[in-house]
């Protein structure tokens, strides 16, 4: 016997509903949390799919070698596949669980100890496309925190700030808001040629996370505030422009609308110029027996 109940789930507040965190997701580290006051946690990346991967490559290898099913012959699987296959689901099974825990834990603490959080709009998609860290990625459930901090910011009665996809979070120096052109992504450690601050590369974007929030609500005009731009250097914080497409030469004359088609009848219509206007050529001339031939 099963039975579904309703319940009316009721907001709460938050333990510091003043305070403004910026969330930095990683591969290495799950995340990097600086708040608004300076302190700075790190949440440490479980990995549970590498830790079970082991495990998961010798159950799969022996379902691989049972009889399966087979749509085409219709061939029926056998007990051993059955078996086997079970085997893999447990353990597939077991990686969602422990990722699911890991991430409502962290989601959980976020919104009830902070006001305001601030994350970044990750291009999820795009980065899965890099063969060497989708696996990683993928593991990490990027798009989920960010999904489960929305609803859960909102049952604390909090906020939740998802800063832009082209603010140059990393490239910004969180103490003179200098922003460099470029930075690669083996550069962990963020050097500013300007004031010489020296610290961890995403200690230093989470920081300017936590200040976007801030200049959002006030209206200071800080690297990334929406009421008031600010212009970067070289133009560090602009999408890209895609490529000039050269413009292709008209032909004058008759034009021919309808390609040929395998298997059909080759047909060609061929527009006449009309000298009302303004076309240069005059009316085409009939051929054949249109033409008294």
């Amino acid at each position: 016997m099963a039975f579904q109940v309703e319940v009316k789930h009721g907001t709460a507040a938050p333990a510091r509903p003043e305070a403004v965190a910026g969330v930095v997701l990683g591969v290495k580290t799950l995340a990097v949390v600086a708040d608004d006051t300076g302190r700075t946690r790190h949440v440490p990346n479980s990995r549970h799919l590498n830790t079970h991967l082991k495990r998961l490559r010798r159950a799969s290898r022996t379902v691989s070698r049972r009889q399966g099913p087979d749509r085409r012959t219709g061939r029926v699987p056998s007990r051993r596949w059955y078996k086997a296959n079970v085997e893999r689901n447990r353990v597939h099974h077991r990686v969602a669980n422990l990722r699911e825990n890991a991430l409502h834990k962290l989601t959980t603490s976020l919104a009830r100890e902070y006001g305001t959080i601030v994350v970044e709009d990750l291009n999820v998609a795009g980065m899965l496309k890099n063969r060497r860290l989708a696996r990683s990625i993928a593991d990490a459930s990027f798009g989920q925190i960010r999904r489960r901090l929305g609803y859960k910011t909102t049952w604390m009665s909090g906020r939740l700030v998802v800063a832009g996809r082209w603010f140059a979070s990393s490239k910004t120096c969180s103490r003179c808001k200098a922003v460099k052109a470029k930075l690669p992504l083996s550069a962990r450690v963020f050097r500013c040629d300007e004031c010489g601050l020296v610290l961890d590369r995403d200690v230093n974007a989470a920081r300017n996370l936590a200040a976007l929030a801030a200049a959002c609500r006030t209206g200071t005009g800080v690297a990334g505030d929406r009421d008031t731009p600010v212009s970067k250097p070289r133009g560090a914080d602009r999408r890209p422009a895609p490529p000039a497409m050269a413009a292709r030469p008209r032909r004058s004359g008759p034009v021919a609308q309808n390609p040929p088609r395998a298997g059909r009848k080759r047909e060609t219509v061929v527009r006449t110029p009309n000298s009302r206007c303004g076309d240069r050529h005059g009316p085409s001339r009939p051929k054949g027996r249109d033409a008294g031939i």
